[in-house]
């Protein structure tokens, strides 16, 4: 997040994987789709987002993103997950460049407009599955002076350098986590927080975008937490956060889902 101060913290051998239902997301079967862009040709417009990532330059998910419509969004149920994307050439030889694909991380929702049809302008209108991506991103596959493309999209695992990050925001009885830089599924299903004087694991609650959230009182406590990402995978990272943390710090582990 803009302004956050960073701080690493290396992981101990008490990180472990749980084999729970781990079955590591395969590529899906390919689905047809249209695709706008936004941002600028410098992707700059694209910061922030409903996914709460921020800067996306600094989260290291950078022009490579996309903000997807109601039908795929999920009440930022998708935010993190990957997309494999191809303009379908059978459909638009004129608007496609031929034999490319881009792989976009999705950090945003494209809302309804529902001023408008869904086939004249009101692309993202429910049920349409819709692709609103980072003009860098979109001009990989399309030529600009087409604006809106067909494409043919499948979910693919996603790819990250180095261990998922968790940066917490809120305040006292209030802990609000983003975790990012989280690989193969890239969603979350599950989180649980434990701190070092609380001794239980406590649920936490889905908040919005990409946020978790606790309403416990964990103050100059160590956090350790428990991750399901929608593939199964379970990763406990063990104090990962240590007793002196501060609301508005983001710590990195060494752990990542394979």
């Amino acid at each position: 997040m803009a302004g956050a101060y960073v701080r690493t913290a290396i992981m101990l051998a008490l990180g472990c994987a749980l084999a729970i239902a781990a079955d590591a997301l395969e590529p899906s079967g390919w689905v047809r789709a249209h695709a706008t862009f936004y941002g600028g040709s410098d992707a700059s417009g694209t910061m922030g987002g409903a996914c709460g990532y921020g800067n996306l330059y600094a989260q290291g998910y950078g022009t490579r993103t996309t903000a997807l419509s109601t039908a795929l969004f999920s009440d930022g149920g998708a935010c993190g997950q990957c997309y494999k994307v191809v303009c379908d050439r059978k459909t638009d030889k004129t608007w496609c460049k031929p034999g490319v694909s881009v792989t976009v991380t999705a950090t945003n929702f494209c809302p309804p407009n529902w001023d408008l049809p869904s086939d004249k302008g009101g692309w993202c209108n429910p049920p349409r599955p819709h692709f609103d991506m980072a003009q860098p991103a979109w001009e990989k596959i399309g030529v600009y002076r087409g604006g809106i493309i067909p494409i043919i999209y499948q979910r693919v695992p996603c790819v990250k350098k180095g261990g998922v990050r968790f940066t917490i925001s809120g305040h006292d009885y209030f802990e609000l986590v983003l975790p990012t830089n989280v690989a193969a599924a890239g969603s979350i299903r599950a989180m649980d927080v434990r701190g070092s004087k609380s001794g239980d694991w406590m649920a936490m609650a889905h908040n919005w975008g990409a946020n978790w959230h606790s309403l416990a009182y964990l103050n100059g406590q160590g956090l350790s937490f428990r991750v399901t990402i929608t593939d199964g995978q379970t990763l406990v990272f063990s104090d990962v956060v240590p007793p002196s943390w501060r609301f508005g710090q983001t710590f990195s582990s060494n752990l990542q889902f394979k």
